[in-house]
């Protein structure tokens, strides 16, 4: 064991550098089995959803048909690599028609081996499928479909290009990035043993793996196999590993190069993907690895080691990634050592003692090829100067020193152990009924937060739903401004700049004007023969109060001309005063400069959102109201519902929040009640007149109910001003009677209407609205 190099130490703190060892580039990729609720490898082709399995970025094949494998982009932190992975979990696992994400890196209920599916690529193919049918005959499909997660990362370039210009001399910067990597990777393959102690989590198998493993395991009860005090299988002798444990040079990037194409010419290996190290090196072309590691240099690291955790829906928490990169971190400043043919030899004996007899008491490691100690000895040793860096880092104290403590706990006690645990819950509820019964909870957990995209809930609900869509197609996407919404979608072929979702290069921007203006708009629509509400426009608040009588004892909605979410409306239906209307005037002036008085058509309102030349959704939208229980008032019911974790603020959940405020007030008030009335039970209490989401609403699928003749309406009034994106909100007496001059009404059009209305639903199927608008955009 080494300490740290005091030299390395001091230019990190003298240099204010501390902020840049938790940042760089970090990366994910993540393996998972499809299987069927009965715990049986799925045998169905990759999703289709998924489109191209070469093309998308995000979401492929592995092996496998049956094995998805994720991939994150390269974030600067490991949060934001974390979120985008639990991302990918959720949309991957609600994709599935009858399946679950195996979470376990040992595989599920297996089929015969010549029935096992390998990944198919297609016309697309370039060798792909070849290569896989090479290693399948080499080390058995069955042992091909082990999954785990692989960890990349790279340093930043200003901790490199300041480590270079104090430590660089006499070499370039290429060279000197080189030694850096490889120095981790001495560091990080002699000390692996203990990060896959203390990571290793599939200590069984299920009775249908691979007879040669089968036939030399113990069993308890028939279905579970293990070997006595295995931490990992996946890491193990009969895991995913080469034939041989191969002994290579470290000292630089051209002997590394030379050792591994002398593999490949003796026929070793196949190809250089078949070096199974548990740390490989990476380079800016990966298809072309030896030439481009010793032209471009090593780019980042790929860490192999870690196996699916059973207890984390994800398959890995954040904890973990913090030892991983605690223990990058110990590789780069802890003092340089050899690593030869003696040092490669104790690491490959140390690997397989604490995989393969991990959960032993009192075990021995060797510190050298002569000497051996206790395990946990050794471990915590190492562990309290990995403790060291913290003070270094500087950040996160607590959170860091608390992984040492619990990894500490793990050396000295194999109980403590996430491999000990899979192998308790697995001889408790059987092997394949524990990972099941987990994989069904993280597929619930997945629903819940199904409209959620981790890292970007300060968007807008309706631009997360369209970048979800976008991952899963696998769509290289940019973020322009968060705070707009305005995001780059790019599929490699076209380039689509969006805001908001629904704000495309579809619609020119005089049918936004047309519109945005609800006078244009109405006398377009009533100039192609669609019904459209009688009533006067104002540009002077005191001119439409004078003209109280001529509306005085009508049903009337009073609203800005340009607006959206139901801001600034009022409505009359009932008998209201002069100083009421006279208010209602003031609130739309407050958000306009001109302002409509109109009739109120009766009927109930929908809102149909026109994408293409399709209606894509529809929509009642019950105004904002609350039920009563006899004990309650009106505020405390309001304060009740909005606890819902659907409802929020900024559109930023499916569901707004229910106001009180001057309107609600107001509407209350024409009812005769106020915010202290007690409902009776089972009242319902509606506290707006306007139906909107945004100020409380609920809303309730009709898409299936809704006569297609005012789904022909509804599309000849978005054809009318030209829109391809288009909410219409249409107000219907009765949706079973065929429209009519007098029982229906175009009430408003919308340039940008929400989608996650229609993908969330209060009641009702999800839409499914941003792959219909990513199908228009040829996204």
């Amino acid at each position: 064991m080494k300490i740290l190099d005091k030299k390395i130490v001091k230019f990190i703190q003298d240099n204010n550098l501390k902020k840049e060892l938790l940042i760089g580039r970090f990366g994910l990729e993540k393996e998972n089995l499809r299987v069927g609720y009965d715990g049986k490898l799925a045998l169905t082709p990759h999703p289709k959803q998924f489109g191209q399995k070469i093309k998308n970025l995000y979401i492929k094949t592995d092996f496998s048909e049956s094995q998805v494998e994720m991939i994150t982009p390269a974030f600067r932190t490991l949060e934001e690599s974390y979120n985008f992975l639990e991302n990918l979990q959720n949309i991957v696992s609600l994709e599935l028609d009858g399946e679950l994400l195996w979470p376990q890196s040992s595989p599920s209920v297996l089929v015969d081996e010549k029935d096992i599916p390998i990944a198919d690529f297609g016309p697309l193919d370039t060798g792909e499928k070849e290569y896989r049918e090479t290693l399948s005959k080499k080390y058995g499909k069955k042992n091909q479909l082990i999954s785990g997660i692989h960890y990349n990362f790279s340093f930043s370039d200003k901790l490199l290009k300041k480590l270079y210009d104090e430590f660089g001399k006499n070499t370039s910067f290429k060279d000197f990035k080189n030694k850096v990597y490889l120095k981790v990777t001495k560091g990080l393959l002699q000390y692996r043993w203990l990060a896959m102690y203390l990571t290793g989590a599939s200590p069984i198998v299920h009775n249908t793996h691979d007879e040669r493993c089968i036939n030399t395991m113990e069993s308890n009860d028939g279905e579970n196999y293990f070997l006595k005090d295995n931490v990992s299988f996946r890491n193990g002798i009969y895991g995913y590993k080469n034939k041989k444990d191969y002994i290579i040079p470290y000292d630089n990037v051209e002997n590394y190069v030379k050792t591994i194409k002398g593999l490949v010419e003796d026929g070793e290996i196949s190809d250089p993907r078949e070096f199974y190290s548990t740390v490989r090196l990476r380079a800016k072309d990966n298809k072309d690895l030896l030439n481009s590691l010793l032209s471009d240099g090593i780019s980042y690291l790929e860490i192999r080691y870690i196996d699916l955790n059973p207890f984390n829906k994800n398959g890995i928490d954040l904890e973990t990634l913090y030892l991983i990169h605690l223990f990058i971190l110990y590789s780069l400043i802890k003092e340089d050592e050899e690593f030869g043919e003696e040092s490669q030899k104790v690491a490959y004996k140390n690997h397989e003692i604490a995989v393969g007899l991990g959960l032993k008491k009192n075990l021995e490691i060797y510190e050298r090829l002569d000497k051996k100690v206790p395990l946990y000895k050794l471990g915590e040793d190492i562990l309290n100067e990995v403790r060291k860096l913290i003070d270094i880092i500087g950040q996160k104290e607590e959170f860091l020193n608390q992984i040492i403590d619990n990894s500490i706990k793990k050396v000295k006690n194999p109980e403590e152990t996430i491999a000990y645990k899979v192998l308790k819950e697995s001889e408790n509820k059987k092997y394949v009924s524990f990972h099941l019964n987990k994989a069904k909870e993280y597929l619930e957990e997945s629903k819940k937060d199904e409209f959620r995209l981790k890292g970007y809930e300060d968007l807008e609900l309706s631009t997360q739903i369209l970048l979800k869509d976008a991952i899963k197609k696998g769509i290289n996407y940019e973020i322009l401004d968060r705070l707009d919404n305005f995001i780059l979608l790019d599929n490699g072929e076209k380039k689509e700049y969006i805001k908001q979702a629904t704000k495309t290069s579809l619609d020119t921007y005089s049918t936004v004007m047309v519109m945005e203006n609800k006078v244009v708009t109405k006398k377009v629509l009533d100039k192609e023969g669609i019904r459209v509400p009688a009533g006067k426009d104002y540009t002077d608040a005191f001119k439409a109060k004078e003209d109280f009588e001529l509306f005085q004892g009508k049903k009337i909605v009073i609203k800005p001309k340009s607006t959206n979410f139901g801001i600034g409306i009022t409505i009359f239906k009932d008998k209201f005063t002069k100083e009421s209307y006279e208010r209602a005037v003031d609130i739309a002036f407050e958000n306009d400069s001109s302002v409509l008085v109109e009739e109120f058509i009766e009927g109930k309102e929908y809102r149909f959102i026109v994408i293409g030349e399709n209606v894509e959704g529809v929509l009642n939208r019950v105004p904002a109201n609350v039920m009563g229980d006899g004990k309650r008032t009106i505020t405390e019911l309001v304060k009740e519902k909005n606890k819902d974790f659907l409802r929020g603020k900024g559109y930023t959940t499916p569901l707004e929040k229910i106001n009180l405020g001057e309107a609600e007030e107001m509407f209350l008030e024409s009812q005769g009640k106020n915010f202290d009335y007690v409902p009776l039970k089972d009242e319902v209490i509606y506290i707006r007149e306007n139906s909107n989401i945004s100020t409380g609403g609920d809303s309730i699928d009709f898409t299936d109910d809704i006569l297609d003749e005012y789904k022909e309406i509804a599309i000849k009034s978005a054809k009318a001003v030209g829109a391809l994106i288009c909410g219409v909100d249409m107000m219907i007496e009765n949706i079973k009677e065929k429209p009519t001059e007098d029982n229906y009404g175009i009430i408003e059009l919308n340039f940008n209407p929400a989608i996650h209305i229609h993908c969330y639903p209060y009641k009702g199927k999800n839409r499914k609205l941003g792959d219909k608008i990513l199908d228009l955009l040829n996204m």
